[in-house]
């Protein structure tokens, strides 16, 4: 087999670069050669979980199948918790934009003492997690994907500002 071929606990992933009709062929091969390793083995792919993901403009798009399926083409895909789309812009900014401001607002409504030290804490533990999960890979390279960042960040800053204002007021 030519193709990468990625392995982690449950899950195998087959890797090519398809710039023509005979690589394409290729890839079917591989998939076919791993269908047959997993039956001398014993082992079983559940081919409804397989999919197809053709990533570049370039790429021919053709169908490839497993055990006479034909696997499902997909656009997007989440990779141990990386959301990696077919034009490798990766969705993965505005994810995590959700997922971090959507524990902003559960601290927003849930923390009553809002002091400055606890804030922080609460912050790096719950939130800056989320935003910076795979940073290294997937740095933002577009300013609208620095400003969903930058977005969370002043939305936390705020509300600790907030908090001191209030205190102020009421000391």
């Amino acid at each position: 087999m030519h193709g990468q071929v990625f392995k982690f606990a449950d899950v195998t992933e087959i890797f090519r670069c398809i710039d023509d009709s005979m690589n394409s062929s290729k890839l079917q091969k591989d998939l076919d050669t791993i269908i047959d390793w997993a039956d001398k083995w014993q082992m079983n792919f559940n081919v409804g979980k397989c999919k197809v993901m053709h990533v570049g403009r370039t790429n021919p798009k053709k169908s490839y199948h497993m055990r006479g399926n034909i696997l499902e083409e997909i656009d997007q895909e989440k990779d141990l918790g990386i959301i990696i789309s077919s034009d490798l812009k990766q969705c993965l900014y505005a994810y995590a934009y959700n997922k971090a401001n959507k524990v902003l607002g559960m601290i927003r409504r849930t923390i009553i003492n809002k002091e400055p030290r606890i804030m922080m804490s609460l912050y790096k533990t719950l939130v800056r997690p989320h935003v910076e999960y795979c940073l290294s890979a997937w740095s933002p390279l577009y300013k609208k994907d620095k400003e969903l960042i930058e977005k969370i960040q002043h939305r936390f800053t705020k509300m600790v500002k907030i908090w001191r204002v209030n205190r102020t007021k009421t000391d």
